[in-house]
C-alpha cells in the first residue's frame, strides 16, 4: 500500500467532460496523473462503487458541501476515484451535482487503484475488484496524508476528516 511520503504512482484516469475546452472533448477523456498533480494539492478520495448507499449519501456529497472549504484550506482540486466507467462516473456526477467542486475519476480497470496498492476484492458480493474507502492528500504528486477505511467502515476518509489535516 502506498505511504505517505511516497510519490504518486503514474496511472491512466478516465473523466466524463460535459463541455469541450481547451484539450478536452466531450465524452470519456484520458489523464496522466503524473501531468495532472504537477504543482497542485489534490485531495483523493477511493470508494467502492458508483451509486453504492454510503458512497451516494455520505461520501460523495460531504466533499460536494466542503468543497470551498478545501478551496480556502489551500486545496485546487478534489478528486472521486472508483472503479467505474467514465459514462458511470459522469452520470454519478450528475446525479451528485458535483459539477466546478468533485472531478469524478473512472478508474474502470483498477490500474490506478492497484499501483495505490488500495484494491479490494468483492467478487463474492458480485462486484468484482473494487477500490477500498479511503482519503489523501497530495502536493505536487506525493503523499501527505493517507486514511485508509477499516473493512466496512465511514470514519476517517471523511470530507471533515481530511479537512482536519489541512
Amino acid at each position: 500500500m502506498i505511504q505517505v511520503g511516497e510519490k504518486l504512482p503514474d496511472a491512466k484516469l478516465h473523466e466524463y467532460i460535459e463541455e469541450a475546452g481547451e484539450g478536452c472533448t466531450v465524452g470519456p477523456n484520458s489523464f496522466e496523473t503524473g501531468e495532472l498533480v504537477k504543482g497542485k494539492r489534490i485531495v483523493i478520495f477511493g470508494l467502492p462503487g458508483a451509486f453504492t448507499p454510503t458512497c451516494s449519501a455520505k461520501h460523495v456529497p460531504g466533499y460536494v458541501e466542503k468543497a470551498a472549504e478545501f478551496e480556502a484550506a489551500g486545496v485546487d482540486e478534489i478528486w472521486c476515484v472508483s472503479v467505474n466507467d467514465a459514462f458511470v462516473m459522469g452520470a454519478w456526477g450528475r446525479d451528485q451535482h458535483t459539477s466546478g467542486k468533485v472531478r469524478m475519476m473512472a478508474d474502470g480497470s483498477a490500474a490506478f487503484t492497484r499501483a495505490l496498492g488500495l484494491e479490494q476484492d468483492l467478487s463474492a458480493r458480485g462486484m468484482g475488484v473494487r477500490s477500498q474507502r479511503y482519503a489523501m492528500v497530495v502536493d505536487d504528486g506525493v503523499v501527505k496524508t493517507l486514511r485508509v477505511e477499516a473493512p466496512g467502515k465511514f470514519e476517517v476518509s471523511d470530507a471533515a476528516s481530511i479537512l482536519s489535516t489541512l
